[in-house]
């Protein structure tokens, strides 16, 4: 095939010569304490220092960790590098938005132009041109230094919330939990399933570890806190991440229909590279030139992008839209991504395609969806909302991929009654006990439901259980405040509140210590998260071959709230009675350990501090929670939480994700081993499909 421009013609056939279209110099440099590898770099990975510096010359402090606000001077970390570490040079794709305001937390672009608000602060009005000349740079070097009073305050306000939190020992801590303070060079390279999710667990449980500590401390005026660029960025400089080097087509270790809520976790793992940019692309070595590819695009709503159509998208090209006061907006031009986009066209390459929804959990929140391998089938210039031109792809989705955006859009259909949920039995299982319905569904087999039960969101004690440690409530009559040492509550949670905001629990523990009926919070206190009812829209569903079953229609945070396990708290003496060697489907023990090499999930090491060996049975009435079905590995884990209560003891078994968990995917958890004394027990034959299954549950 004859490529544009009258180059060569090139065979798709044989392996091409590929590597980064530029070599970069980190924003970040590493630091005599960080860095693992030799300055000598061989398929290094990403290593970076604090975002307070020291920086490289040429290069500015990372916003928004900096009050410096010349959008031209903002930078894209390079995702990989190799060979001689060149002079710094300007990085190049950027892509801006078409309408929208970033909101206070992205104060700084205000005035700069249009932009479109996310929750993690990466909206795409990031960069005007960057095809500035090396005397520009240096122009530009020079205006830094003179300004670089005006970012350095802000930094050192940073660095000063954690003053008095060793954030380095934190981190070693985790990783240890994790096993990967060593994490070798093959799987920086090359990931695989394991090590992504293993890095997106580490991130999820450290970037909640910095909220806890910030939201402990008083915000600083000007300062715009960002715990996912931080804790990224401390990722970095430990080189805990994978798939560093840039590649077309499927990442190792990524699925089609993962979801990510901020864009750096993406950068971790390689799927897309630019933290902010929406066109990411690489230099293709053919003959003697070397010309730009695009490898994956971000479609985050910024832009006048058309995705009516779950398979095909229109997507809008990146430039012409980011100004300065006093400037008009000008046409596009055919140039870094636009050009990367073009090449591809005619070239033909797999495009990852990152398609970004909104988070209804949130106000300005987004969620990125992973939806496969498009294909750019054409390409246009149009007029856009701005009277200028505005370069125009048509992408369309490989077929024989598992569905994922698709997914999405139903769901989006039957909540707002545009179509109908096949398969559906009762609209609402609950009949209104909870403030969300809960669907019944079957679209497997004839089976009416399961046998009935009284749907029951709450657990009953058949009577009280005396507690053995005195309790006494807080008086927070406005509701827990993370960074008040007197309140009793948090005492006892060891100084800071267990959730961060959207009530999200930032780790497993031991115990928790929730508000409780001797407290006189509100009932919306942040220590109050387990007793709000469900946030998410579940359905119970007929399975294949493992019965009943539990999922979302929403998308799930890691650490977010599902629900308790509703029930009669029975005798421990009358577990045989409400039981039985094959009946017990329906009763919980809370004195049931993890199956085998379920702790390297790294949620938690600490064994659960149960004051009194807690069953419940939902056999007669219980809720949602009865119909989890057991995972060698598991998307939720079971937490105890103790509600203060004076009077007597008022313990609860809570469910939290572990993980991110996309919309229509089953919800499970480990059952556990249950203890020596009852191990006559027979074993149950295991359907979880996982890679780690064990063959056999209790």
């Amino acid at each position: 095939m004859e490529e544009s421009g009258g180059q060569d013609p090139v065979a798709k056939s044989r392996v091409l010569n590929v590597r980064p279209l530029r070599c970069l110099v980190p924003i970040f440099p590493s630091t005599p304490s960080f860095t693992s590898f030799p300055h000598t770099q061989a398929a290094a990975p990403f290593v970076c220092a604090s975002p307070s510096g020291p920086f490289p010359s040429g290069f500015a402090p990372f916003y928004p960790f900096s009050a410096y606000s010349d959008a031209q001077n903002m930078q894209t970390p390079p995702f990989g590098f190799s060979g001689t570490i060149p002079a710094p040079v300007p990085i190049n794709s950027f892509r801006t938005a078409a309408n929208g305001d970033a909101g206070s937390s992205r104060r700084s672009s205000r005035g700069r132009g249009p932009s479109q608000s996310e929750e993690d602060g990466y909206s795409d009005s990031i960069h005007a041109t960057d095809a500035e000349d090396s005397s520009k740079v240096a122009s530009a070097t020079t205006k830094k230094k003179t300004q670089k009073s005006s970012w350095a305050s802000s930094s050192q306000d940073i660095d000063a919330a954690y003053s008095d939190v060793d954030i380095d020992a934190m981190v070693d801590k985790i990783l240890e939990s994790f096993n990967l303070i060593d994490f070798d060079t093959f799987r920086r390279a090359d990931g695989d399933k394991q090590s992504v999710g293993y890095i997106r667990l580490i991130y999820e449980v450290l970037r909640r570890k910095i909220s806890q500590i910030e939201d402990s401390k008083e915000s600083t005026p000007g300062v715009t806190r960002r715990p996912d660029l931080r804790a990224g960025t401390i990722l970095m400089n430990k080189g805990i991440r994978t798939n560093i080097r840039k590649r077309i087509g499927v990442v190792p270790g990524v699925e089609v229909g993962d979801i990510f809520f901020f864009r750096m976790e993406m950068c971790l793992i390689g799927l897309h590279a630019p933290i902010m940019a929406g066109i990411d692309y690489m230099g293709l070595k053919v003959s003697q030139d070397e010309e730009p590819v695009a490898v994956s695009i971000v479609s985050s709503g910024g832009y006048e992008d058309n995705s009516e159509y779950g398979d095909v998208l229109i997507y809008s090209g990146q430039g012409g839209n980011v100004y300065k006061r006093g400037m008009e907006i000008t046409d596009q031009k055919l140039e870094r991504g636009n050009l990367a986009l073009e090449k591809s066209l005619h070239r033909g390459n797999e495009v990852r395609v990152i398609r970004g929804v909104k988070d209804v959990a949130t106000l300005t929140g987004k969620i990125y969806v992973y939806d496969g391998l498009y294909k750019i089938q054409e390409s246009w210039v149009e007029k856009g909302k701005s009277g200028c031109n505005v370069f125009k792809y048509k992408l369309v989705r490989l077929s024989g991929q598992p569905e994922a955006f698709n997914v999405w859009k139903s769901v989006q259909q039957w909540k707002d009654g545009s179509a109908d949920r096949v398969g559906v039995i009762l609209p609402d299982l609950t009949s209104g006990a909870e403030s969300i319905s809960v669907s019944l569904v079957n679209d497997v087999d004839d089976e009416k439901g399961p046998a009935y039960f009284t749907y029951s969101p709450h657990l009953k004690y058949s009577k009280p259980v005396n507690s053995t440690e005195s309790s006494t409530g807080c008086s927070c009559h406005g509701g827990c405040l993370a960074g008040n040492s007197n309140c009793p509550c948090i005492q006892r949670n060891g100084v800071h509140l267990p959730y961060v905001a959207n009530g999200v629990l930032v780790s497993q523990k031991a115990l928790i210590h929730e508000c409780g009926s001797s407290c006189k919070c509100p009932s919306n206190c942040k220590n109050r998260v387990s007793q709000s009812g469900l946030r998410v829209r579940l359905e119970v569903f007929k399975t294949k071959d493992k019965g009943w079953g539990l999922r979302s229609w929403d998308p799930i945070r890691s650490g977010a709230f599902i629900c308790e396990y509703a029930g009669e708290v029975i005798d421990i003496s009358r577990a045989e009675e409400f039981g039985g060697e094959n009946n017990d489907d329906y009763i919980f023990s809370a004195t049931r350990t993890n199956l085998p090499g379920e702790a390297m999930l790294g949620v938690s090491n600490e064994t659960p501090k149960i004051p009194f060996p807690l069953i419940i049975s939902a056999k007669d009435a219980g809720n949602v929670a009865r119909f989890m079905n057991h995972s060698c590995s598991p998307n939720v884990f079971w937490q105890p939480v103790l509600r203060e209560n004076s009077k007597e003891c008022d313990l609860h078994i809570v469910f939290y994700a572990i993980r991110h968990i996309p919309p229509m995917t089953e919800l499970t958890y480990g059952y556990g081993i249950v203890p020596p004394d009852t191990a006559h027990q027979r074993k149950k034959k295991c359907l979880c499909g996982s890679a780690k299954c064990v063959g056999y549950f209790y």
